[in-house]
């Protein structure tokens, strides 16, 4: 199992760049979404122009359909794209988010809105999905569904989702951004960027703004 991805950060006043996931294939980045952001010490980097939440029904832990848009309007929500078999950065993500949350007030924690989109979901059943985020909170949401809704989607807020590709040896090559996008309660829309290797002491630091409707 393996799994590939990229982050970067803005080392100027001002930058513009992809915010994709790595792996070849030129063609995904350059049809992403570019992004002007602030750089600044802190974790999470503001985003100048805000993406809008991704439209796209799927399926949830339950086997219900769930409309991202609708089910999580008007509440501060984080959104990550990744997959359960990953052996590094996503259980990692997953795991920091959910000690910082922990973390929270009870009225902060029931706020807020996790929600984990599979870049696999050939193998991420809802089932799978709900085993694997259980493990770490079980009021974090799981989705599965179409992958090319989820590659829309992904893309939309400039994260690049690529097919999983499937070895000679059986080995899954799953590539994928490692991008957590904060959005606001205010007006549903992603104000924050989260890279990896954000830990849960910067998560838990930024939450209470976020759900306020705040940037760090």
């Amino acid at each position: 199992m393996r799994t590939t991805f990229k982050t970067g950060a803005a080392l100027t006043a001002f930058a513009v760049f992809a915010l994709a996931g790595c792996g070849s294939g030129g063609s995904s980045a350059d049809n992403s979404p570019a992004a002007v952001i602030t750089a600044s010490p802190k974790a999470g980097t503001v985003l100048d122009t805000p993406f809008d939440k991704p439209d796209m029904i799927l399926t949830d832990g339950q086997g219900k359909k769930y409309d991202l848009v609708k089910e999580t309007a008007g509440k501060p929500t984080l959104i990550y794209f990744g997959y359960t078999h990953c052996p590094d950065v996503c259980p990692t993500t997953m795991s920091d988010i959910a000690i910082a949350k922990s973390k929270l007030s009870k009225a902060q924690q029931t706020a807020l809105r996790v929600v984990f989109v599979s870049t696999d979901p050939t193998r991420d059943t809802p089932k799978r999905l709900t085993e694997w985020l259980n493990a770490m909170d079980k009021s974090f949401i799981g989705l599965t569904g179409d992958f090319t809704t989820i590659q829309a989607g992904a893309r939309s807020v400039g994260v690049d989702v690529e097919k999983p590709v499937k070895a000679k040896d059986g080995s899954i090559t799953s590539t994928h951004g490692a991008q957590v996008l904060a959005f606001s309660p205010k007006d549903d829309k992603a104000h924050v960027l989260y890279m990896s290797g954000t830990t849960s002491e910067q998560f838990q630091a930024d939450l209470p703004k976020i759900i306020k409707g705040g940037t760090p």
